[in-house]
């Protein structure tokens, strides 16, 4: 469901660089910026960087752009 929002000029201005280099638009950026807030409040245990992977790990299997692990003997 998408909805508008009424965001500040600052936020949207902060965000148009991470967006860039992220290849997203700025409000996927802003959306992905949420999703990590959440993701840390939810879990306020884990560094920071372990969400970003987590998140990072759930869109690749999403995309099923991950392989599956085996131990060969």
């Amino acid at each position: 469901m998408a909805a508008t929002l009424k965001l500040s000029d600052e936020l949207i201005y902060l965000a148009a660089p991470y967006a860039v280099a992220a290849h997203r638009s700025v409000s996927q950026q802003i959306e992905y910026w949420a999703r990590l807030g959440k993701a840390a409040e939810d879990n306020p245990e884990l560094p920071i960087e372990f969400i970003k992977n987590t998140l990072l790990a759930v869109a690749e299997s999403d995309a099923k752009l991950h392989t599956d692990y085996s131990i060969r003997n």
